[in-house]
């Protein structure tokens, strides 16, 4: 709702500039260009998504998501110690983490959506989110990725002439969000306890 509202207020001001200044004909120009370039760009973004989503399920259906899973379980399980020997939260969440360690940031949501469901079952159903739902969020937010495919499809819709040549920064800057992010959550977990 608020973003809503902050976007009407956006269009609104430039709408107002561009009566003030008599550059209407610019925004015009303006709003059909973007509105074009939005489209285009949803396209390109659509193949490159369509493309790792199948190779994601290629993962699921030949096992290897279950050995990456079987790879993660471990530091999940010191992660989120109230979900240690639960299958269904632990399954939801190595998916989660391995669409995004992919860059798959939609293929991520439906098993985030279930990992956060479960870890709110398991904490007794409260309204408060648990120290588990929190470190959930930091993650998501953080995302620790090895192949950036949604950075990559904006840079290639973009022209550029090799989109994933930025893997080392994305490696070392994610990496880093990602340890801060556990760090501060751990800390406050510890601070403000649930």
């Amino acid at each position: 709702m608020v973003l809503s509202w902050v976007w009407i207020c956006m269009v609104g001001a430039s709408v107002l500039c561009a009566l003030l200044t008599g550059r209407t004909e610019a925004l015009s120009r303006g709003v059909v260009e973007g509105a074009s370039a939005a489209v285009e760009l949803c396209v390109a973004m659509g193949g490159v998504l369509c493309l790792w989503s199948g190779v994601m399920e290629v993962m699921r259906r030949s096992g290897l998501a279950r050995v990456l899973a079987r790879v993660l379980r471990r530091p999940l399980e010191r992660l989120f110690r109230t979900a240690r020997g639960d299958e269904e939260a632990m399954e939801a969440l190595s998916a989660n983490l391995s669409a995004n360690l992919l860059g798959l940031g939609n293929a991520a949501t439906p098993p985030g959506l279930a990992a956060a469901r479960r870890l709110r079952a398991l904490s007794g159903g409260t309204e408060a989110a648990s120290d588990a739902l929190c470190m959930l969020v930091v993650l998501n937010t953080a995302s620790l990725q090895l192949i950036p495919v949604t950075v990559a499809g904006v840079r290639a819709a973009a022209g550029a002439a090799a989109p994933f040549d930025i893997l080392p920064a994305v490696w070392i800057s994610s990496a880093a969000s990602v340890a801060v992010g556990v760090l501060s959550a751990k800390l406050m977990a510890r601070v403000w306890p649930v």
